[in-house]
């Protein structure tokens, strides 16, 4: 291990879903609720995006690891589009297809019992966790509800809420949680450095494992929603062997009828098995490189922010439709993941990630 550096060094924030690639959204790692206004970023080397928020993603990007939460941006979540926000939903003007309150009609909206959100979009990433070279990397989004169970992305993976209420009266405060799933491509392709690329490839993982947390609704104004949840994931594939746990917070709200604002901050903590597949370097591959021979250990691994902009086309958040949006984040690697000749000698601890994606709820 290097002995020259603290295990645990600062802790940077920003604004991360994912969720975007793998490794740099991705892990953006953490979802918030499944609820349709979510979607975490996380920048793994590749990345990710969060549900509670939007439902984007940036399902994240599947490469690095520096972003640990998630952040969706395809959609707009349903616990801060509830009917207690008359000043943006009401219309004095009959609908038929809306329900009437004393002359005054709140719209029909899309989040139901079923809906789903779906779109593609390119954004750039590190090719690997802790890279200065960046990739084009594609950022879809896959986010719904169907038969009470909420889905968002999960860097490239998902999560299940098993506890997804229905668009309807303010939820308030309320649980969510479900199994969490998410794959992990970090150095398996598109090494752009040559001297880590000597150092050889690596297998891809398939995480599983759990969510929960809790939602509340109006922290600020009637159309915001704050969720705080937490994540733990175990490979099933063999590759790192490892488990990881990720915290997150993510805040979001309306900002008129059609445009949505959500923002992520989260942690990674790694166990030794998963610092030492993606950190350490063997004599091997230290003669194959010219790096020099390092030790890994486990420990808080990143600190990330995304900040996720949705904007509806036609200006109705609430009724579905198409809808573009923007992925901004930052990921600081931390501890060994900053100490690794990966890192320190050919990348940077410093990771971003911004993108663009065209978006179609129904």
């Amino acid at each position: 291990m290097n002995t020259t550096a603290p295990l645990f060094s600062r802790l940077a924030l920003a604004i991360g879903l994912v969720v975007l690639p793998g490794s740099v959204l991705a892990e953006t790692g953490s979802s918030a609720e499944s609820a349709p206004i979510s979607t975490e970023v996380n920048i793994d080397g590749a990345s990710t995006i969060s549900a509670d928020a939007f439902a984007i993603a940036a399902a994240g990007p599947a490469k690095g690891d520096a972003f640990a939460q998630p952040i969706s941006a395809g959609a707009v979540a349903p616990d801060a589009l509830q009917t207690n926000q008359p000043a943006l939903m009401q219309d004095k003007s009959s609908d038929s297809d809306g329900l009437g309150l004393g002359g005054f009609t709140i719209p029909k909206i899309v989040f139901d019992e079923t809906w789903a959100s779906v779109g593609l979009g390119i954004g750039a990433v590190p090719s690997y966790a802790g890279s200065d070279d960046y990739i084009a990397f594609p950022l879809p989004v896959l986010a719904g509800r169907v038969a009470g169970i909420g889905i968002s992305p999960n860097g490239p993976g998902f999560t299940l809420d098993l506890f997804s209420p229905e668009s309807g009266a303010n939820q308030g405060t309320r649980f969510f949680g479900g199994p969490t799933f998410r794959v992990r491509n970090d150095r398996a392709q598109q090494i752009n450095d040559p001297v880590v690329e000597l150092a050889g490839e690596l297998d891809w993982a398939v995480e599983v494992g759990a969510q929960a947390g809790v939602s509340f609704s109006g922290v600020f104004n009637p159309v915001d929603t704050l969720s705080i949840s937490a994540q733990a994931r175990w490979d099933v594939a063999g590759a790192h062997d490892g488990m990881l746990i990720e915290p997150s917070m993510t805040y979001s709200r309306l900002f008129g009828p059609g445009i949505r604002f959500s923002t992520n901050l989260g942690l990674q903590f790694v166990d030794d098995s998963f610092a030492d597949y993606y950190f350490s370097l063997s004599p091997g591959q230290s003669v194959a490189s010219g790096l020099p021979v390092f030790t890994a250990d486990g420990g808080l691994n990143n600190a990330s922010s995304t900040t996720i902009i949705n904007f509806d086309l036609d200006g109705n958040a609430l009724n579905g439709g198409l809808n573009i949006y923007t992925v901004l984040g930052y990921s600081r690697m931390i501890g060994d993941g900053a100490d690794t000749p990966f890192t320190s000698i050919r990348g940077d601890a410093n990771q971003f990630i911004g993108g663009v994606g065209l978006g179609y709820t129904f």
